[in-house]
């Protein structure tokens, strides 16, 4: 038997071996969206064993464990670390079918030469294996990012964030990897969030502008809006269950604010107007800077309230949301583009049934001054696999221009989900490959290898100008 993860892994036609092999392989990776550690790249992080560096942090792996039966201690709690990995191995023959298989195999063939299947039988000598390589220089953190062949990082960023390791990072010669801050203020927009006047005056200490009313709480931002571009910033990022837009003033969201920094109750209508008036004005600061503005859609977040209460956030207890997300986007991107400030700007959404919504929306605000200004993000987390990226860029290609598609990123916490780059490229080749094949584009190996190459990088590359 052939080992799994082969040359052709994914590649189900001639077509899509050539695009792959002869256009896509070797091209660097642009991560334009992450959860890596700045702070473990500047201090090159060295890593103890392979469950700190593969299962620490990675909520898709700690919800397939749990839904094999294991007890929570042998995935957040205490338990030792190698009694962590075998719980691992112990799920890992139960998810055929699922991207986590091939992530797997993929991440210990290409980091650590390993063509095992991951199963209880093979635990013990893989775990020995990769500690044992773990333990070289060559797989510290910034060993890992060299090893991917990446060309440029963008973590995502707190505006009260000092950046400083990144510009420890910059100013290291040696390294030769592009790390930079995306600017995810959420928590200046979530006024009804537990922590938010805690969290207005530490932006108050780190912008040094005190805040007791909107026009003080804009200059803060964009304050720090200006920072974070002087330390190489090019993208923002937010997360919403879904984009509002209601028109409102500056005198109402006034008081909105003061109600809320005196501690007072605000109502949903308030939120929606406090949130909708703030993201005109961080849009039409990202469109002043020439940043790409990000929008994450239709997460619900924080289902499992008792588990939220034990381990917080982050922990694979979030979902798809349903909201209808249209309406309010589309009045969102109108109020910036009439007046000529609609930044780049990328939407996501969790749901895979927005994804012709979205297209058609965003259609309607091109303008004609950036190739693929308003794009549609890359299948988004439980998104991310076989089924979901074909779907996304089926429906993109169809109601729009995928040739002119960002393409892929990890969204990951990992510094071993490079391999998911590859495998997006895989199934891009392959997907092109069946259209050649079909006769449905043409068998065209300069045209449809320019196009590879473009979605796997130079598109991204042009796109943010980092």
């Amino acid at each position: 038997m052939g080992h799994f993860i082969n040359d052709n892994f994914m590649l189900q036609n001639q077509a899509a071996r050539i695009l792959y092999h002869g256009y896509a392989k070797e091209l660097p990776i642009i991560d334009y969206h992450c959860h890596i550690s700045p702070k473990e790249i500047a201090e090159d992080k060295r890593y103890n064993n392979i469950t700190e560096v593969w299962l620490g942090g990675d909520h898709y792996k700690w919800r397939a464990i749990r839904a094999n039966g294991v007890e929570e201690r042998y995935i957040t709690g205490n338990a030792d670390p190698k009694e962590k990995f075998m719980k691992w191995a112990e799920t890992v023959p139960y998810l055929l079918g699922n991207p986590l298989y091939h992530w797997t195999h993929l991440e210990l063939k290409r980091y650590f030469g390993i063509d095992d299947l991951l199963s209880p039988e093979t635990a013990e000598k893989i775990w020995n294996k990769c500690n044992e390589m773990l333990s070289s220089g060559e797989f510290s953190a910034r060993g890992l990012i060299i090893k991917s062949n990446v060309e440029t990082i963008c973590t995502t960023d707190d505006p009260t964030d000092t950046l400083e390791f990144h510009k420890a990072i910059k100013e290291d010669k040696s390294f030769p990897v592009k790390v930079l801050p995306t600017f995810r203020p959420d928590k200046a927009l979530n006024i009804n969030n537990d922590g938010f006047r805690d969290y207005i005056a530490s932006l108050e200490k780190t912008a040094n502008i005190s805040i007791s009313s909107v026009s003080d709480l804009k200059r803060a931002l964009e304050n720090r809006i200006s920072y974070f571009h002087g330390n190489g910033c090019r993208i923002s990022d937010h997360s919403f269950e879904y984009t509002v837009f209601t028109d409102t003033d500056e005198e109402t969201v006034d008081k909105i604010l003061k109600k809320a920094l005196n501690g007072e109750t605000v109502t949903r209508t308030e939120e929606e107007q406090y949130r909708s008036y703030l993201m005109v004005i961080l849009g039409r600061e990202y469109a002043k800077k020439g940043w790409a503005m990000q929008l994450h859609l239709n997460a619900i977040r924080n289902l499992n309230t008792r588990m939220f209460g034990l381990i917080g956030p982050d922990t694979g207890y979030d979902a798809i949301g349903d909201t209808h997300q249209a309406k309010g986007l589309a009045g969102f991107l109108n109020a910036l583009e009439k007046t000529g400030e609609l930044p780049k700007t990328i939407l996501y959404s969790l749901n895979p049934y927005d994804n012709e919504v979205l297209l058609a929306v965003m259609g309607c605000f091109q303008d004609g001054t950036v190739p693929g200004k308003i794009q549609l993000g890359s299948a988004w987390w439980f998104n991310d696999h076989k089924d979901g990226m074909r779907a996304q860029m089926k429906a993109l290609a169809s109601m729009g221009l995928l040739r002119r598609f960002v393409g892929m990123l990890t969204d990951s916490r990992s510094f071993l989900s490079y391999t998911r780059h590859e495998y997006f490229r895989r199934i891009l080749c392959n997907l092109i490959g069946e259209w050649a094949e079909a006769g449905e584009v043409p068998m065209d190996m300069n045209l449809l290898g320019s196009m590879v190459r473009e979605i796997c990088y130079y598109n991204a590359k042009n796109y943010f100008g980092f």
